[in-house]
């Protein structure tokens, strides 16, 4: 968008941001109180109201439950969802809540819930308010714990969680933008403090990015390093998917795993760039694991051992190791993936 990043969000820009949308049979707006999100729902009921024919929009709040102001906040959420003309559901985090690690918790239990209430409604698409500063930060944050590519690529304007999409259709706006659109329409919004509380990660790389900006890191050049990176990992996975089919070309003579996997001619593998064989790897470890998506730091370390043994004499004899619930072993020339079997407790072993 051309304008200046303090002007407030037009109709016409409404229109062009929330366009990919106006055919889905339902939404859930994702409205926790905040600026963001009340923009958000702001700007997507008047939308809404533009349109001869357009999706249903469900207002949802999540209370996690961890500030005594949230209710309030959920309630104050309610009451503008019914002067916009929108239906509106509170759905609570509830059960105990850990100790550590609160802020990726929290968002786990917000996306499962905003999840079930999609699916409940009959929605397509979970709509979040996540802005061009939040992509920043994102980027800055995976930037330090190492992330590769995929990582580095950040939020996309759309993905899939549980088999419903997650639309981002102000990724790429500044968040004063937003604040700017509730001032001239005069509508309030709850000040959130956990988002300056300095004992969480992502408010102190957040009070960073004035810094970065002054040396040319603001918002805008870390999105479009986002944006950029995002634009390589799509022709990396194509690449990917083009070497996942010619393995399967050269395995063909491949021995069956046990219980169910698949098999790598191993010259052939070998022979891929280094960024290709760990992504060939990580989806059989992820297709065939049962613990979760595969750590890139150990997915690398795994594929370091397992090329020493491809170039050992003896490796075919000696490699076999487990990774997110599933075992990679050496096989006559071949890589084999398949789920590790299960573990035995220790009484067993007993």
């Amino acid at each position: 968008m051309s304008q200046d990043d303090n002007s407030p969000i037009s109709a016409q820009d409404a229109k062009r941001l929330f366009a990919d949308w106006k055919s889905a049979p339902a939404l859930v707006l994702a409205v926790s109180g905040g600026p963001d999100s009340v923009a958000l729902m702001w700007l997507m009921a008047r939308w809404r109201r533009g349109l001869q024919r357009g999706p249903g929009l469900l207002a949802v709040t999540v209370d996690h439950g961890l500030r005594t102001e949230a209710a309030r906040e959920a309630r104050d959420v309610k009451r503008l969802a019914r002067e916009l003309g929108l239906p509106h559901r509170t759905v609570r985090w509830s059960g105990d809540k850990p100790k550590s690690g609160v802020p990726a918790a929290a968002r786990e239990a917000r996306y499962r819930l905003l999840t079930r209430a999609a699916k409940a409604a009959s929605a397509s698409h979970i709509v979040t308010a996540h802005t061009r500063d939040d992509q920043a930060e994102t980027v800055l944050m995976r930037l330090l714990r190492g992330s590769g590519v995929t990582g580095l690529a950040a939020m996309a304007r759309v993905s899939e969680r549980d088999d419903i999409a997650l639309a981002r259709p102000l990724l790429d706006v500044q968040k004063s933008r937003l604040i700017a659109t509730l001032k001239k329409a005069n509508i309030g919004y709850a000040d959130d403090p956990t988002n300056r509380d300095t004992s969480f990660t992502r408010p102190r790389l957040r009070a960073l990015l004035p810094v970065l900006a002054a040396e040319g890191g603001d918002a805008r050049s870390l999105a479009r390093l986002a944006m950029r990176l995002s634009r390589v990992n799509a022709a990396v996975e194509v690449l990917a998917t083009g070497a996942e089919r010619y393995l399967a070309l050269k395995g063909h003579c491949a021995p069956r795993p046990a219980r169910g996997g698949t098999a790598f001619d191993a010259d052939a593998f070998a022979a891929l760039p280094e960024e290709i064989r760990l992504r060939l790897l990580m989806r059989a470890i992820n297709r065939f694991g049962h613990e979760g998506p595969a750590e890139l730091g150990k997915l690398e370390a795994l594929l370091a051992q397992l090329e020493r043994s491809v170039a050992s004499p003896k490796g075919a004899e000696l490699f076999k190791q487990t990774l997110s619930g599933a075992m990679v072993t050496l096989k006559t020339g071949f890589i084999c993936i398949e789920p590790a079997p299960p573990r035995r407790s220790p009484s067993r072993r007993a």
